[in-house]
């Protein structure tokens, strides 16, 4: 083979997102306008979007259900075009109490499962990590963007080089955060515009209800994005701002293929 037949330019596909923020801002209603979705839920938060909620699965109460839908996706033909998990925050919970009350001693948290010392939470994480290898397989195979939902934490980033500071996170267990912030193409943090008034200490935050989102790197919270995205993003009701950006949100839908095995 030579290199002719090995290079190539790179062709545009479906994309994966993690949605970030504090409660009511709007992750479900943003996600709900990707390209033909289809919700997995481990919550129920779809009260909002009415009666132009997209199609859903039923609420899972367990890790495996999820599993199922999502395979059910990989294996049957439909005509989703975006796939959202509802969220990966409450995902989180239920995976780390099915490791507790799966642990034979009786554990009292995550914390202390599987004999303490950081092995609960690796067990969580790599739960997470199977979970997650089946949503990049429904992207590659069955060409759906895939959309996870996550609530927002703060925590503290302590960096050998300079000053201590907080930011928000993905609310979950820290090992499990890199499967839905590293290996995706967009960390989308929705917030409300917000400003300050008053004098001296006595200054207060205010807003107009406005939301905005920032997908590019800031030491304030959990965001990025593979598509040149620099500046914050106005969020009107029943638009989608990432669509101006993300050619797999706008352009035709990629060749369908099945999902031929289970990821071990």
């Amino acid at each position: 083979m030579s290199l002719s037949e090995m290079v190539s330019q790179p062709q545009p596909r479906a994309v994966q997102v993690t949605i970030v923020g504090e409660g009511g801002v709007g992750k479900t209603s943003l996600a709900a306008m990707f390209p033909n979705p289809v919700y997995l839920r481990t919550e129920d938060g779809m009260e909002s979007l009415g009666t132009n909620a997209p199609m859903a699965f039923p609420v899972a109460g367990t890790s495996q259900e999820i599993e199922e839908q999502l395979l059910m996706l990989g294996r049957e033909d439909h005509d989703f075009r975006t796939l959202v998990i509802d969220s990966v925050s409450k995902l989180n919970i239920i995976i780390e109490q099915e490791i507790v009350a799966g642990d034979p001693k009786r554990p009292a948290s995550i914390n202390q499962a599987n004999g303490g010392y950081g092995a609960g939470m690796a067990a969580a994480a790599e739960k997470h990590r199977k979970i997650k290898a089946i949503c990049d397989q429904l992207t590659q195979y069955k060409g759906m963007n895939v959309v996870f939902i996550a609530h927002a934490e703060t925590e503290t980033v302590d960096q050998p080089d300079q000053d201590a500071y907080t930011r928000y996170t993905l609310k979950m267990g820290k090992r499990a955060v890199s499967h839905y912030s590293d290996d995706v193409d967009v960390v989308a943090f929705i917030k409300l515009k917000t400003m300050t008034r008053g004098n001296g200490e006595k200054l207060k935050a205010i807003t107009d209800g406005s939301r905005i989102i920032t997908c590019y790197p800031t030491p304030n919270h959990i965001s990025k994005n593979r598509y040149g995205i620099t500046g914050d993003l106005i969020f009107n009701e029943g638009s989608n701002p990432l669509a101006d950006y993300i050619p797999a949100l706008g352009g035709e839908q990629p060749t369908d293929q099945s999902i031929q095995q289970e990821v071990a």
